[in-house]
Protein backbone atom coordinates (compact mmCIF):
# COMPACT_ATOMS: atom_id res chain seq x y z
CA UNK A 1 0.00 0.00 0.00
CA UNK A 2 1.37 3.39 -0.95
CA UNK A 3 0.84 6.20 1.54
CA UNK A 4 -1.36 8.77 -0.10
CA UNK A 5 -1.89 12.37 0.98
CA UNK A 6 -5.65 11.86 0.55
CA UNK A 7 -5.76 8.65 2.65
CA UNK A 8 -3.58 9.96 5.49
CA UNK A 9 -5.64 12.05 7.89
CA UNK A 10 -5.20 14.55 10.68
CA UNK A 11 -7.56 14.95 13.62
CA UNK A 12 -7.82 18.40 15.15
CA UNK A 13 -9.39 18.76 18.59
CA UNK A 14 -10.50 22.27 19.51
CA UNK A 15 -11.70 22.95 23.01
CA UNK A 16 -12.78 25.73 25.29
CA UNK A 17 -13.27 24.48 28.83
CA UNK A 18 -14.23 26.57 31.85
CA UNK A 19 -11.40 27.27 34.30
CA UNK A 20 -13.02 29.56 36.84
CA UNK A 21 -12.89 27.17 39.79
CA UNK A 22 -10.19 24.83 41.05
CA UNK A 23 -12.31 21.81 40.07
CA UNK A 24 -12.83 23.16 36.53
CA UNK A 25 -9.09 23.76 36.14
CA UNK A 26 -8.40 20.16 37.21
CA UNK A 27 -10.96 18.85 34.68
CA UNK A 28 -9.44 20.97 31.89
CA UNK A 29 -5.89 19.89 32.79
CA UNK A 30 -6.94 16.23 32.92
CA UNK A 31 -8.61 16.46 29.47
CA UNK A 32 -5.47 18.05 28.02
CA UNK A 33 -3.20 15.39 29.57
CA UNK A 34 -5.44 12.56 28.42
CA UNK A 35 -5.55 13.67 24.78
CA UNK A 36 -1.79 14.17 24.84
CA UNK A 37 -1.50 10.65 26.25
CA UNK A 38 -3.41 9.49 23.17
CA UNK A 39 -0.80 10.94 20.82
CA UNK A 40 -2.13 14.44 20.24
CA UNK A 41 0.31 17.35 20.18
CA UNK A 42 -0.38 21.01 20.81
CA UNK A 43 -0.81 23.06 17.66
CA UNK A 44 -1.98 26.18 19.49
CA UNK A 45 -3.48 26.75 22.92
CA UNK A 46 -6.61 24.57 23.09
CA UNK A 47 -5.97 23.09 19.61
CA UNK A 48 -4.35 19.67 19.44
CA UNK A 49 -3.57 17.56 16.36
CA UNK A 50 -2.87 13.92 15.67
CA UNK A 51 -1.64 12.25 12.51
CA UNK A 52 -3.52 9.10 11.46
CA UNK A 53 -2.35 6.70 8.78
CA UNK A 54 -5.87 5.60 7.78
CA UNK A 55 -9.55 6.34 8.23
CA UNK A 56 -9.86 3.34 10.55
CA UNK A 57 -7.02 4.66 12.73
CA UNK A 58 -8.66 8.11 12.76
CA UNK A 59 -11.98 6.62 13.88
CA UNK A 60 -10.26 4.85 16.79
CA UNK A 61 -8.69 8.08 18.02
CA UNK A 62 -11.84 10.16 17.50
CA UNK A 63 -13.77 7.59 19.56
CA UNK A 64 -11.15 7.85 22.31
CA UNK A 65 -11.52 11.64 22.42
CA UNK A 66 -15.32 11.31 22.60
CA UNK A 67 -14.81 9.00 25.58
CA UNK A 68 -12.75 11.67 27.36
CA UNK A 69 -15.22 14.55 26.98
CA UNK A 70 -15.87 16.46 30.21
CA UNK A 71 -19.40 17.21 31.40
CA UNK A 72 -19.21 20.89 30.45
CA UNK A 73 -17.26 22.85 27.87
CA UNK A 74 -17.12 23.26 24.11
CA UNK A 75 -15.14 20.65 22.16
CA UNK A 76 -14.85 20.21 18.39
CA UNK A 77 -13.31 17.31 16.47
CA UNK A 78 -12.33 17.98 12.87
CA UNK A 79 -10.76 15.53 10.43
CA UNK A 80 -8.85 16.70 7.36
CA UNK A 81 -6.66 14.96 4.81
CA UNK A 82 -2.88 15.28 4.79
CA UNK A 83 -3.26 17.19 1.51
CA UNK A 84 -5.54 19.75 3.18
CA UNK A 85 -3.24 20.00 6.21
CA UNK A 86 -0.32 20.59 3.85
CA UNK A 87 -2.11 23.51 2.20
CA UNK A 88 -2.43 25.35 5.53
CA UNK A 89 -0.43 28.54 5.84
CA UNK A 90 1.10 29.00 9.28
CA UNK A 91 2.56 32.32 10.38
CA UNK A 92 4.60 33.50 13.34
CA UNK A 93 3.85 37.18 13.20
CA UNK A 94 4.34 38.08 9.55
CA UNK A 95 6.89 35.31 8.96
CA UNK A 96 5.63 32.21 7.14
CA UNK A 97 6.56 29.08 9.08
CA UNK A 98 7.37 25.67 7.69
CA UNK A 99 4.77 22.94 7.91
CA UNK A 100 5.33 20.44 10.75
CA UNK A 101 6.88 17.16 9.67
CA UNK A 102 4.47 14.35 8.88
CA UNK A 103 5.25 11.31 10.98
CA UNK A 104 6.43 8.42 8.87
CA UNK A 105 4.72 5.07 9.14
CA UNK A 106 6.70 1.87 8.97
CA UNK A 107 4.89 -0.80 7.02
CA UNK A 108 5.85 -4.45 7.44
CA UNK A 109 4.90 -7.08 4.88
Amino acid sequence: MILNEYRILWILVFYDLPTETRKQRKVAARFRKEIMGNGFTMFQFSIYVRHCASRENMEVHAKRVRGLLPEIGHIGILTITDKQFGMMEIFYGKKLAERPDTPQQLELF
